[in-house]
């Protein structure tokens, strides 16, 4: 017995003895964690990567760029159905531990020791907190180990001493992972419903609530079924924990996973290539990070109606060009109808999906008369296709545009010419003129041609509208400013500002004759009119309203190329241009988008103007870090009225032009549409000022013009410069797009007139001959023509580019025409 006694005190005194050695390790070991733990006081500068949004200038959503799809917002910007979803789900005791719940580690504990006693290879259970989840998310790894749980429950502890609950649950509802790359309820919110957290309802807010535990598991289209039993065990946790009452809880579990998922790309119906080119912008200006986790937030100067309204008419035009040519090249694809059933066989075809009028279609049978088709079946959001199927027909009477087919028959005369079983085409639905339900369709091609549209105010430079191609999901190439092709005569404008400008007169009459004109390296350059006539002496506005080439050569020789160069800079068309004369006609390459600024200063009274997609942009804490317009603006910061003057904008930019420069060439390019080269545009119906333009073999065609308020640029061509076709000039094939547009744009706004500017005299001339009106001013041949102080109509006049017997320019009378025109006058 005494041998016994002595051998337990011997096992306890070694007990004792390890127990305290142990105990010595912990504490050293315990003391040593915090040293290695990190700086949890910096969780009070977070600034998580947020992403950056675009808005349009009425506000609505253009679009979102960014790494996390995160929203930030602060606690007081979550409603309560939210937070009380995610306590419930993570940490009902979220209110009342102080950052470990000693309950659910003793649970986790027992838990784990079972796992590992009976050989189980599960992973550790945790008890974590949401004050730990946070320390883990921001300041620890993910690694699965007891050291890091206890430097977790370290920093949780520090965490809980330091911040609020509300800051901590702040911190926890912005950061957390929800799946489908989305980070916080308010980007997941977006995400996975479409809509802002404060819309949530019960079955919607517990099913975020689901997510943090394992998003992957709980896929709402790889695994609906576990994510509603998941959604529901967070439902019945609000019920159990008083936030939902039972009947609410019962309801929402009956509901249905009801995921719109939000698309990723552009939120703004036809804005592809606009926030491209703002995105491109942002990038630019402050880099790629800042744009994809800075929280920008970018106002844009976009409107919506008009942007719709540019791509409508642009790809109208297009398509009317390329139905004329009456080419039909190849189908989209080819299938096999015997290899399966036709809706799944066509159902993963890549189509257009920027061009929601159009849908990829099979014909399933095709005779003289008409093809049966299979519309492709949509696909849904879990990514499978629908069942339902579509039928319709192409009457031949759709078909017949088509006049030949690439590379086969060139003579049209049925459907099954053009047509075969398996073909997969696109087609666009006729509606039933009784509104009933439509079958027929429409035979469509994607045009070969190709164009852009900008719309800007030409006051301030802000683009309104702009479309870079026919569909931006086919090319992203952004034809408005990143495509340089020759203008043609819509640079002529700027050569006759120059002249205006340097005491020509919209009546100085120029030489419409054969020239000349000896190049470097001794070539010899003989300009031509369009149509290779020749017209005799014409007015300056002669010149512009029937775009003559050889009296631009002239004026430009006359002046001297330098200050034509100098003119194009001035405007932003070119930053060097080469001083030849070939340039004066447009020879030189640019882009849409400094045309449409190039016109605006013409609009606006010749004033500087530079174009901006970007109004304004804010911070995530919503400084202004950028604002566009800088026009200072005195007295706009009166807090209130003491009978003070209005405020007043200072514009302080340069005056490129003169004003009333600017006013004699507006007043003769609306003599090109209402006298011209563009009469098709007088159909809008508005005082509209404009010029096409044409390169050598319909290579190029332009119409640039503006109203008083508005300034549009079109431009036509093909990627690969080819000739379109002889007639295919800017007014025949650029102008109808310009016209239809602007019916759409100013169909609201009220008529309005050029401005005219305080100094200028308006005297009836002689259109013909530029001399002031003998006849009555209702006259065809009277025109009111645009004079500047100290000028006025001559009683004869000197011809740019006439000599008289003695080699001198000589003063011609109205009665010399006759001489000139027979030859008797020298020509130089």
């Amino acid at each position: 017995m005494k041998f016994l006694l002595k051998f337990f005190g011997y096992l306890f005194g070694i007990g004792a003895v390890c127990f305290l050695v142990l105990a010595a390790g912990g504490a050293w070991y315990l003391s040593k964690i915090p040293e290695d733990l990190p700086d949890y006081t910096a969780l009070k500068n977070y600034a998580p990567p947020v992403m950056t949004r675009v808005h349009a200038a009425d506000g609505s959503l253009v679009a979102e760029y960014a790494e996390q799809r995160r929203m930030f917002l602060p606690i007081q910007g979550i409603p309560d159905l939210v937070k009380d979803a995610f306590i419930s789900a993570e940490d009902k005791n979220f209110y009342h531990h102080p950052g470990i719940d000693i309950t659910g580690v003793g649970r986790a504990v027992l838990v784990n020791l079972r796992n590992r006693l009976t050989g189980s290879n599960r992973r550790l259970v945790g008890a974590s907190t949401i004050t730990q989840q946070v320390a883990k998310n921001f300041l620890l790894t993910n690694e699965v180990s007891y050291e890091r749980k206890i430097k977790e429950t370290i920093l949780a502890l520090r965490i809980e001493d330091t911040y609020t609950k509300y800051k901590i649950l702040e911190l926890y509802l912005n950061e957390i992972y929800l799946g489908m790359g989305a980070y916080g309820v308010a980007g997941a919110s977006l995400l996975y419903f479409d809509k802002s957290v404060h819309e949530l309802d019960v079955a919607e807010a517990a099913y975020l609530a689901a997510l943090p535990k394992a998003p992957n598991n709980y896929n709402p289209f790889r695994h609906p079924k576990a994510a509603i039993a998941r959604r529901n065990w967070v439902i019945d946790r609000m019920v159990e924990n008083g936030y939902v009452k039972p009947e609410d809880g019962e309801k929402a579990k009956a509901e249905p996973l009801k995921i719109t998922p939000r698309e990723t790309g552009p939120q703004l119906f036809a804005s592809e290539y606009f926030s491209e080119e703002v995105r491109r912008e942002v990038k630019d200006m402050y880099g790629k990070d800042r744009l994809y986790t800075g929280g920008l937030s970018v106002r844009s100067t976009l409107d919506p109606k008009m942007q719709a309204e540019a791509r409508k008419s642009l790809m109208d035009g297009l398509i009317h060009f390329d139905r004329k040519q009456g080419t039909w090249r190849d189908p989209v694809d080819h299938v096999d109808l015997n290899a399966g059933e036709w809706g799944g066989l066509i159902g993963d075809i890549d189509h257009l999906t920027d061009v929601p009028e159009w849908k990829l279609a099979v014909v399933l049978d095709v005779n003289a008369d008409r093809a049966t088709i299979g519309v492709q079946p949509e696909k849904l959001a879990n990514g499978h296709l629908s069942t339902d199927r579509e039928r319709g027909h192409i009457d031949f009477s759709e078909i017949k545009w088509v006049r030949r087919v690439k590379d086969g028959t060139h003579s049209v005369k049925s459907s099954d010419d053009v047509l075969k079983v398996g073909d997969v085409v696109y087609v666009e639905k006729i509606p039933d003129p009784a509104g009933g339900k439509s079958t027929a369709w429409k035979l469509r091609q994607i045009p070969e041609v190709s164009g852009a549209i900008v719309a800007m105010d030409p006051f301030t430079g802000r683009v309104l509208a702009m479309v870079g191609g026919f569909s931006y999901n086919q090319s992203e190439f952004n034809r408005a400013t990143q495509a340089y092709r020759q203008p043609g005569s819509s640079f002529k404008p700027f050569v006759y500002s120059a002249a205006l400008d340097n005491g020509y007169t919209p009546s100085s009459v120029i030489m419409d004759a054969p020239i000349s004109v000896e190049q470097a390296g001794g070539e010899v350059w003989q300009p031509q009119n369009y149509g290779g006539k020749f017209y005799g002496p014409s007015t300056l506005r002669t010149g512009i309203e029937k775009s003559r080439n050889i009296m631009t050569v002239r004026l430009a020789q006359d002046m001297g190329m330098p200050l034509v160069a100098e003119y194009a800079r001035r405007f932003g068309i070119y930053d060097k241009m080469l001083p030849v004369l070939s340039m004066a006609l447009g020879a030189g390459e640019t882009t849409v988008m400094r045309m449409t600024v190039a016109y605006s200063m013409i609009a606006n009274g010749g004033r500087k103007v530079t174009s901006t997609l970007i109004d304004r942009i804010q911070d995530r804490y919503g400084r202004t870090i950028f604002k566009h317009d800088s026009r200072e603006c005195v007295g706009c910061n009166a807090t209130d009225w003491h009978g003070q003057d209005e405020p007043k904008l200072i514009d302080n930019r340069e005056q490129v032009l003169d004003p009333m420069t600017a006013y004699q060439i507006t007043s003769m390019m609306e003599g090109v549409v209402q006298r011209g080269t563009a009469t098709s545009v007088h159909a809008v119906g508005r005082p509209i000022a404009g010029k096409t333009g044409t390169t050598n073999d319909e290579r190029d065609a332009w119409f640039m013009g503006f109203s008083p308020n508005l300034t549009v640029g079109v431009f036509v061509g093909y990627d690969t410069p080819r000739p379109m076709g002889r007639g295919q000039t800017g007014g025949h094939i650029a102008a109808p797009i310009f016209t239809e547009f602007m019916k759409q744009a100013l169909a609201d706004k009220p008529a309005m007139e050029f401005r005219v500017p305080p100094g200028i005299k308006l005297i009836p001339i002689d259109s013909h001959t530029g001399l002031r009106a003998t006849a009555t001013a209702d006259s065809p041949d009277t025109i009111l023509e645009a004079f500047k102080p100290g000028t006025a109509p001559p009683d004869n006049y000197s011809i740019i580019g006439y000599q008289d017997e003695m080699g001198q320019p000589g003063a011609v009378t109205p009665e010399a025409d006759r001489a000139i025109m027979t030859g008797t006058g020298g020509l130089y």
